[in-house]
């Protein structure tokens, strides 16, 4: 399976970004989908997963302000991310991975940057 994310860049705090996450392979619709974040000097963070029947987990750092979707008929996960922050200020990757197993051992995409300003 291949995934291609898109829809980072650079706003200001208060600001809104969309993340897209594409897959290609027939298995997208069996597999949970999420996304990962990775600042300069910190860890990696899971953000948000979503499993193949719609269940949803968020971080702490980003409950109520972040949103992930999907949309099986288009192999396409969503990040809806509202009021970001300076704080948010990463890499974003998203994974596809069997539901509830260990998400970092998933399929990864490439990055997509999300810079937000103060």
């Amino acid at each position: 399976v291949q995934l291609q994310a898109s829809g980072g860049g650079s706003v200001q705090a208060g600001g809104s970004l969309r993340l897209s996450c594409a897959a290609s392979g027939s298995i997208f619709s069996i597999n949970a989908m999420g996304w990962y974040r990775q600042a300069a000097g910190k860890q990696r963070e899971l953000v948000a997963t979503i499993t193949s029947d719609g269940s949803t987990n968020y971080a702490d750092s980003v409950k109520g302000r972040f949103t992930i979707s999907r949309d099986n008929a288009k192999n396409m996960a969503y990040l809806q991310m509202n009021n970001l922050k300076p704080e948010d200020t990463a890499v974003y990757y998203c994974i596809l991975a069997p539901d509830y197993s260990d998400y970092e051992y998933g399929s990864w995409g490439q990055g997509t940057l999300v810079t937000v300003s103060s």
